[in-house]
Protein backbone atom coordinates (compact mmCIF):
# COMPACT_ATOMS: atom_id res chain seq x y z
CA UNK A 1 0.00 0.00 0.00
CA UNK A 2 1.32 3.09 -0.95
CA UNK A 3 1.97 6.17 1.95
CA UNK A 4 -0.78 8.43 0.69
CA UNK A 5 -3.34 5.48 1.03
CA UNK A 6 -1.78 4.34 4.28
CA UNK A 7 -2.89 7.72 5.12
CA UNK A 8 -5.84 7.38 4.19
CA UNK A 9 -6.87 4.38 5.81
CA UNK A 10 -5.17 5.54 9.10
CA UNK A 11 -7.50 8.74 9.25
CA UNK A 12 -10.86 6.45 8.27
CA UNK A 13 -9.97 4.43 11.68
CA UNK A 14 -9.01 7.53 13.92
CA UNK A 15 -12.94 9.16 13.09
CA UNK A 16 -14.28 5.77 13.40
CA UNK A 17 -12.57 5.60 16.82
CA UNK A 18 -15.83 6.13 19.79
CA UNK A 19 -12.92 6.70 23.02
CA UNK A 20 -9.97 7.84 23.79
CA UNK A 21 -8.85 4.12 24.28
CA UNK A 22 -9.25 3.20 20.62
CA UNK A 23 -7.26 6.32 19.64
CA UNK A 24 -4.15 5.40 21.73
CA UNK A 25 -4.14 1.99 20.31
CA UNK A 26 -3.89 4.10 16.60
CA UNK A 27 -0.96 6.55 17.76
CA UNK A 28 0.93 3.81 19.44
CA UNK A 29 1.04 1.51 16.85
CA UNK A 30 2.67 4.80 14.71
CA UNK A 31 5.36 5.49 16.89
CA UNK A 32 9.31 3.85 17.33
CA UNK A 33 10.13 2.14 20.66
CA UNK A 34 12.05 5.35 21.31
CA UNK A 35 8.90 7.52 21.42
CA UNK A 36 7.00 4.95 23.12
CA UNK A 37 8.98 4.31 25.91
CA UNK A 38 9.00 8.20 26.35
CA UNK A 39 5.54 8.95 26.09
CA UNK A 40 4.40 6.02 28.15
CA UNK A 41 6.90 5.91 30.72
CA UNK A 42 6.06 6.71 34.61
CA UNK A 43 8.50 6.98 37.41
CA UNK A 44 9.90 3.79 39.69
CA UNK A 45 6.92 1.04 39.50
CA UNK A 46 4.12 3.45 38.21
CA UNK A 47 1.89 3.76 41.21
CA UNK A 48 1.48 7.06 40.68
CA UNK A 49 0.64 6.99 36.96
CA UNK A 50 -2.25 4.08 37.48
CA UNK A 51 -3.14 5.43 40.78
CA UNK A 52 -3.97 8.81 38.52
CA UNK A 53 -6.66 6.71 36.30
CA UNK A 54 -7.86 4.47 38.80
CA UNK A 55 -8.91 7.08 41.05
CA UNK A 56 -11.23 8.63 39.08
CA UNK A 57 -13.26 5.32 39.15
CA UNK A 58 -13.34 5.34 42.85
CA UNK A 59 -15.45 8.27 42.69
CA UNK A 60 -19.32 7.89 41.95
CA UNK A 61 -21.90 9.95 40.44
CA UNK A 62 -25.50 11.04 41.90
CA UNK A 63 -27.77 12.01 38.88
CA UNK A 64 -30.85 13.87 39.57
CA UNK A 65 -33.75 12.68 37.07
CA UNK A 66 -36.42 14.81 35.50
CA UNK A 67 -34.15 18.10 34.34
CA UNK A 68 -34.71 19.92 31.49
CA UNK A 69 -31.40 19.10 29.99
CA UNK A 70 -32.68 20.02 25.87
CA UNK A 71 -29.91 22.22 26.19
CA UNK A 72 -26.53 21.65 27.92
CA UNK A 73 -24.05 24.09 28.25
CA UNK A 74 -20.01 23.24 28.54
CA UNK A 75 -18.29 26.34 27.83
CA UNK A 76 -16.01 27.78 30.71
CA UNK A 77 -13.08 30.31 30.93
CA UNK A 78 -9.45 30.09 31.85
CA UNK A 79 -8.13 33.35 32.64
CA UNK A 80 -10.85 34.94 31.45
CA UNK A 81 -10.23 33.20 27.82
CA UNK A 82 -13.56 31.63 26.64
CA UNK A 83 -13.57 27.90 26.25
CA UNK A 84 -16.38 25.75 24.45
CA UNK A 85 -15.49 22.82 27.29
CA UNK A 86 -13.21 22.74 30.36
CA UNK A 87 -10.67 20.69 28.39
CA UNK A 88 -6.81 22.00 27.15
CA UNK A 89 -3.93 20.69 26.40
CA UNK A 90 -1.16 20.41 29.05
CA UNK A 91 2.69 20.83 28.33
CA UNK A 92 4.19 17.72 27.13
CA UNK A 93 7.89 17.46 25.55
CA UNK A 94 8.61 16.90 21.93
CA UNK A 95 5.95 16.39 19.79
CA UNK A 96 7.89 15.89 17.07
CA UNK A 97 7.93 12.38 17.86
CA UNK A 98 4.91 11.95 17.08
CA UNK A 99 4.50 13.82 14.37
CA UNK A 100 6.65 15.87 11.88
CA UNK A 101 4.03 18.88 12.18
CA UNK A 102 4.75 18.65 15.72
CA UNK A 103 3.07 21.38 18.20
CA UNK A 104 2.08 23.34 15.54
CA UNK A 105 -0.74 20.46 14.64
CA UNK A 106 -1.58 20.58 18.24
CA UNK A 107 -1.38 23.56 19.03
CA UNK A 108 -4.26 24.47 15.53
CA UNK A 109 -6.57 21.75 17.28
CA UNK A 110 -6.63 23.33 20.39
CA UNK A 111 -7.59 26.75 18.76
CA UNK A 112 -9.91 25.15 15.62
CA UNK A 113 -12.08 24.12 18.71
CA UNK A 114 -11.78 26.89 21.42
CA UNK A 115 -9.49 25.41 23.75
CA UNK A 116 -6.15 26.24 25.04
CA UNK A 117 -2.83 24.42 24.15
CA UNK A 118 0.00 24.83 26.90
CA UNK A 119 3.40 24.56 25.14
CA UNK A 120 6.46 23.36 26.93
CA UNK A 121 10.05 24.27 26.90
CA UNK A 122 11.01 21.28 25.63
CA UNK A 123 8.91 21.94 22.14
CA UNK A 124 10.46 20.56 19.12
CA UNK A 125 9.13 23.58 17.61
CA UNK A 126 10.22 27.94 18.24
CA UNK A 127 7.65 29.58 20.38
CA UNK A 128 6.95 32.35 18.17
CA UNK A 129 5.72 29.82 15.28
CA UNK A 130 3.54 27.79 17.87
CA UNK A 131 2.08 31.48 18.94
CA UNK A 132 1.13 31.91 15.52
CA UNK A 133 -0.50 28.96 15.08
CA UNK A 134 -2.23 29.13 18.28
CA UNK A 135 -4.14 32.49 17.38
CA UNK A 136 -3.69 33.95 21.01
CA UNK A 137 -4.87 30.54 22.52
CA UNK A 138 -1.23 29.16 23.93
CA UNK A 139 0.12 29.55 27.53
CA UNK A 140 3.64 28.86 27.72
CA UNK A 141 5.44 25.94 30.28
CA UNK A 142 8.73 27.15 32.14
CA UNK A 143 11.09 25.15 33.73
CA UNK A 144 13.52 27.91 35.48
CA UNK A 145 16.72 27.62 34.28
CA UNK A 146 20.05 27.93 36.23
CA UNK A 147 20.72 30.09 33.62
CA UNK A 148 18.64 33.26 34.44
CA UNK A 149 19.42 34.99 31.72
CA UNK A 150 18.40 32.72 29.37
CA UNK A 151 14.83 32.04 31.50
CA UNK A 152 14.53 35.78 31.23
CA UNK A 153 14.65 35.74 27.19
CA UNK A 154 12.57 32.52 26.83
CA UNK A 155 9.78 34.55 29.13
CA UNK A 156 10.52 37.22 27.26
CA UNK A 157 9.79 35.34 23.67
CA UNK A 158 6.57 33.40 25.16
CA UNK A 159 5.26 36.96 25.87
CA UNK A 160 6.00 38.48 22.55
CA UNK A 161 4.21 35.54 20.93
CA UNK A 162 0.73 35.41 22.33
CA UNK A 163 1.32 33.59 25.21
CA UNK A 164 -1.40 34.38 27.74
CA UNK A 165 -0.16 32.83 31.05
CA UNK A 166 3.16 30.98 32.61
CA UNK A 167 2.85 27.79 33.82
CA UNK A 168 5.59 27.59 36.29
CA UNK A 169 6.61 23.64 36.80
CA UNK A 170 7.60 23.27 40.40
CA UNK A 171 7.89 19.87 40.97
CA UNK A 172 10.57 18.76 38.92
CA UNK A 173 14.31 20.24 40.40
CA UNK A 174 15.21 16.61 39.41
CA UNK A 175 13.85 14.16 36.53
CA UNK A 176 11.93 10.73 38.15
CA UNK A 177 13.25 7.75 37.15
CA UNK A 178 11.91 6.66 33.96
CA UNK A 179 13.31 2.85 33.84
CA UNK A 180 12.43 2.44 30.23
CA UNK A 181 14.01 5.36 29.41
CA UNK A 182 17.24 4.64 30.76
CA UNK A 183 17.49 1.38 29.67
CA UNK A 184 16.91 2.18 26.41
CA UNK A 185 18.93 5.28 26.77
CA UNK A 186 16.43 7.45 25.05
CA UNK A 187 17.57 10.36 23.28
CA UNK A 188 16.21 12.66 20.27
CA UNK A 189 16.50 11.53 16.30
CA UNK A 190 19.08 13.76 14.79
CA UNK A 191 16.38 15.59 12.78
CA UNK A 192 14.65 16.96 16.15
CA UNK A 193 16.04 19.55 18.09
CA UNK A 194 14.76 21.11 21.25
CA UNK A 195 14.73 25.36 20.13
CA UNK A 196 13.84 26.89 23.46
CA UNK A 197 16.93 25.53 25.16
CA UNK A 198 19.16 23.54 22.77
CA UNK A 199 20.45 22.97 19.49
CA UNK A 200 20.57 19.55 17.77
CA UNK A 201 24.71 19.92 18.18
CA UNK A 202 24.20 20.62 21.86
CA UNK A 203 21.90 17.72 22.16
CA UNK A 204 24.29 15.30 19.84
CA UNK A 205 27.15 16.23 22.00
CA UNK A 206 24.87 14.83 25.62
CA UNK A 207 26.12 11.30 25.96
CA UNK A 208 23.85 8.78 25.95
CA UNK A 209 26.15 5.55 27.95
CA UNK A 210 24.79 5.83 31.26
CA UNK A 211 20.77 6.30 30.60
CA UNK A 212 18.53 8.93 29.17
CA UNK A 213 19.49 11.76 27.09
CA UNK A 214 17.08 14.09 28.30
CA UNK A 215 17.92 13.29 32.09
CA UNK A 216 21.59 13.89 31.67
CA UNK A 217 20.94 17.16 29.68
CA UNK A 218 18.36 18.20 32.43
CA UNK A 219 20.41 17.71 35.37
CA UNK A 220 22.65 20.48 34.58
CA UNK A 221 19.97 22.58 33.15
CA UNK A 222 17.02 23.57 35.90
CA UNK A 223 17.78 25.91 38.76
CA UNK A 224 17.41 23.39 41.78
CA UNK A 225 18.07 25.83 44.26
CA UNK A 226 14.53 27.98 43.23
CA UNK A 227 12.30 28.44 46.17
CA UNK A 228 9.07 30.59 46.95
CA UNK A 229 11.20 33.47 48.04
CA UNK A 230 12.44 33.51 44.81
CA UNK A 231 8.84 33.80 43.32
CA UNK A 232 9.13 37.50 43.42
CA UNK A 233 11.57 37.50 41.00
CA UNK A 234 9.59 35.67 38.70
CA UNK A 235 7.09 38.11 38.75
CA UNK A 236 9.52 40.81 37.97
CA UNK A 237 10.00 39.36 34.38
CA UNK A 238 6.33 39.20 33.37
CA UNK A 239 3.06 41.22 33.42
CA UNK A 240 1.44 37.79 32.77
CA UNK A 241 -0.57 35.57 35.08
CA UNK A 242 1.37 32.76 37.07
CA UNK A 243 0.60 29.21 37.30
CA UNK A 244 2.46 26.84 39.50
CA UNK A 245 2.05 23.38 37.80
CA UNK A 246 2.88 20.36 39.74
CA UNK A 247 1.06 21.37 43.23
CA UNK A 248 0.09 18.01 45.22
CA UNK A 249 -0.71 20.16 49.00
CA UNK A 250 -2.91 22.31 50.63
CA UNK A 251 0.11 23.79 52.24
CA UNK A 252 1.59 24.57 49.23
CA UNK A 253 -1.38 25.69 47.38
CA UNK A 254 -1.82 28.26 50.07
CA UNK A 255 1.74 29.13 49.61
CA UNK A 256 0.70 29.52 45.60
CA UNK A 257 -2.07 31.76 46.70
CA UNK A 258 -0.18 34.03 48.49
CA UNK A 259 2.26 34.78 46.36
CA UNK A 260 -0.72 36.34 43.88
CA UNK A 261 -0.26 32.42 41.59
CA UNK A 262 -2.44 30.03 40.40
CA UNK A 263 -2.87 26.77 41.03
CA UNK A 264 -2.13 23.51 39.12
CA UNK A 265 -2.87 20.03 40.91
CA UNK A 266 -0.37 17.78 38.60
CA UNK A 267 1.92 14.72 40.02
CA UNK A 268 3.63 15.27 36.49
CA UNK A 269 2.12 12.48 34.99
CA UNK A 270 3.09 9.86 37.89
CA UNK A 271 6.95 10.72 35.92
CA UNK A 272 7.99 11.92 39.11
CA UNK A 273 7.72 10.57 42.85
CA UNK A 274 6.11 7.19 42.97
CA UNK A 275 3.53 6.68 44.97
CA UNK A 276 2.87 10.33 45.39
CA UNK A 277 -1.06 11.15 45.45
CA UNK A 278 -3.35 11.04 42.39
CA UNK A 279 -4.21 14.59 40.80
CA UNK A 280 -7.83 13.73 41.72
CA UNK A 281 -7.13 12.59 44.90
CA UNK A 282 -5.62 15.67 46.18
CA UNK A 283 -7.75 18.24 44.80
CA UNK A 284 -10.45 17.87 47.32
CA UNK A 285 -8.20 19.59 50.40
CA UNK A 286 -6.60 22.06 47.56
CA UNK A 287 -9.68 23.37 46.47
CA UNK A 288 -10.70 23.97 49.97
CA UNK A 289 -7.54 25.73 50.56
CA UNK A 290 -7.93 27.89 47.90
CA UNK A 291 -11.29 28.46 48.89
CA UNK A 292 -12.09 30.58 45.60
CA UNK A 293 -8.90 33.10 45.75
CA UNK A 294 -7.58 31.28 42.53
CA UNK A 295 -8.33 29.45 39.49
CA UNK A 296 -7.03 25.65 39.89
CA UNK A 297 -6.55 23.44 36.83
CA UNK A 298 -5.90 19.80 36.68
CA UNK A 299 -4.37 17.19 34.72
CA UNK A 300 -3.52 13.51 35.12
CA UNK A 301 -5.38 10.28 34.31
CA UNK A 302 -8.62 11.95 32.19
CA UNK A 303 -9.83 9.63 29.72
CA UNK A 304 -13.35 10.60 30.23
CA UNK A 305 -16.14 13.39 29.94
CA UNK A 306 -17.01 11.78 33.30
CA UNK A 307 -13.59 12.17 34.76
CA UNK A 308 -13.97 15.38 33.50
CA UNK A 309 -17.57 16.63 35.18
CA UNK A 310 -15.54 14.60 38.22
CA UNK A 311 -12.62 17.76 38.55
CA UNK A 312 -15.00 20.60 38.00
CA UNK A 313 -17.58 19.31 40.87
CA UNK A 314 -14.18 18.89 42.62
CA UNK A 315 -12.95 22.39 42.70
CA UNK A 316 -11.35 22.52 38.83
CA UNK A 317 -11.58 25.19 36.48
CA UNK A 318 -10.58 23.05 33.72
CA UNK A 319 -8.74 19.59 33.10
CA UNK A 320 -5.72 19.29 30.65
CA UNK A 321 -4.26 16.57 28.70
CA UNK A 322 -1.60 15.08 28.01
CA UNK A 323 -0.78 11.45 26.51
CA UNK A 324 -4.22 11.53 25.33
CA UNK A 325 -3.26 14.62 23.02
CA UNK A 326 0.08 12.88 21.93
CA UNK A 327 -1.64 9.74 21.38
CA UNK A 328 -4.10 12.03 18.83
CA UNK A 329 -1.22 13.45 17.73
CA UNK A 330 0.53 10.23 16.47
CA UNK A 331 -2.48 8.44 15.10
CA UNK A 332 -3.54 11.82 12.73
CA UNK A 333 -1.57 15.13 13.57
CA UNK A 334 -3.84 17.98 13.82
CA UNK A 335 -6.71 15.77 12.63
CA UNK A 336 -5.94 13.35 15.71
CA UNK A 337 -5.58 16.00 18.43
CA UNK A 338 -8.60 17.43 17.09
CA UNK A 339 -10.61 14.28 17.26
CA UNK A 340 -9.55 13.80 21.01
CA UNK A 341 -10.56 16.85 22.17
CA UNK A 342 -14.04 16.35 20.16
CA UNK A 343 -14.80 13.14 21.68
CA UNK A 344 -14.22 14.47 24.48
CA UNK A 345 -16.27 17.44 24.40
CA UNK A 346 -19.64 15.24 23.62
CA UNK A 347 -18.78 12.90 26.56
CA UNK A 348 -18.96 16.23 28.51
CA UNK A 349 -21.87 16.96 27.07
CA UNK A 350 -23.35 13.77 27.31
CA UNK A 351 -22.01 13.13 31.18
CA UNK A 352 -24.00 16.35 32.02
CA UNK A 353 -26.97 15.81 30.81
CA UNK A 354 -27.25 12.47 32.38
CA UNK A 355 -26.24 13.68 35.55
CA UNK A 356 -29.56 16.05 35.41
CA UNK A 357 -26.81 19.33 35.04
CA UNK A 358 -27.45 22.41 32.48
CA UNK A 359 -24.41 23.81 32.89
CA UNK A 360 -21.05 23.33 34.98
CA UNK A 361 -22.14 26.07 37.04
CA UNK A 362 -24.63 23.48 38.54
CA UNK A 363 -21.52 21.04 38.63
CA UNK A 364 -20.98 20.56 42.70
CA UNK A 365 -19.72 17.79 45.26
CA UNK A 366 -23.25 16.85 45.53
CA UNK A 367 -22.75 15.30 42.55
CA UNK A 368 -19.94 13.17 43.96
CA UNK A 369 -19.96 10.07 45.94
CA UNK A 370 -16.73 9.08 46.94
CA UNK A 371 -15.64 5.45 47.39
CA UNK A 372 -13.27 3.97 49.98
CA UNK A 373 -10.59 1.55 49.99
CA UNK A 374 -7.47 0.55 52.80
CA UNK A 375 -5.14 3.14 50.96
CA UNK A 376 -8.17 5.98 50.50
CA UNK A 377 -9.87 6.29 53.29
Amino acid sequence: MNTTASTEVHLEALQQAVNLAEIETLGRARLDQNALDYYVSGANDGHTLRANREDFARIRLRPRMLVDVSRVDTSTSVLGLPLGFPVGVAPSAFHGLAHPDAELATARAAAGLGSVMTLSTFSNTPIADVGQAAAGRFWFQLYLLGDRELSREIIARAGDSGARALVFTVDAPYLGRREANERHRFALPPHLSAPNVASRETLAGVETDTGSQLTNYFQNLVDKSFTWNDLDWLRAQTELPIILKGILTAEDAELAVQHGCHVWVSNHGGRQLDTAISAIGALPEIADAVAGRAEIYLDGGISRGTDVIKAVALGARAVFLGRPALWGLAAGGEDGVRRVLELLREEVRLALALSGKQNLGQVGPDLLRMETSPLHP
